[in-house]
């Protein structure tokens, strides 16, 4: 009986110095273009979101039959390049709509006779 317990107590105290020992840590450097390409490519998700996030986006997304849940998981499925694309793509996008260059001048000639009427 003394020798089972003398087994046990040392198989036991190495059991749980074996499960309790901490996991192994590694510090290495970190390039600064890796650190930017993953914050840009976080920037690039969040406007992305948050562009999916507009009423007029959400709209046009129900009209072409996208729900805007689908919508979202479908753009965290996107991986860095694509998410990189459609936010260039949304950069580049016109703010207010494309005015041709016939609007303009119309614009312009209304203004001018405003300004002459006065």
């Amino acid at each position: 009986m003394k020798k089972t317990s003398a087994r046990i107590v040392p198989i036991a105290l190495l059991a749980l110095a074996v499960g309790f020992h901490p996991p192994v840590l590694r510090a290495e450097l970190v390039s600064t273009p890796d650190v930017a390409s993953q914050a840009s490519a976080e920037a690039d998700r969040a406007k992305v979101q948050h562009f999916l996030e507009q009423a007029t986006v959400k709209e046009r997304l129900l009209a072409m039959g996208v729900d805007g849940i689908a919508a979202a998981d479908r753009v965290a499925a996107l991986d860095q390049q694509e998410i990189h694309a459609l936010a260039q793509r949304i950069d580049a996008m016109p703010a207010g709509g494309n005015i041709t260059t016939m609007e303009w001048i119309l614009i312009i000639l209304v203004a001018i006779l405003v300004v002459i009427a006065l």
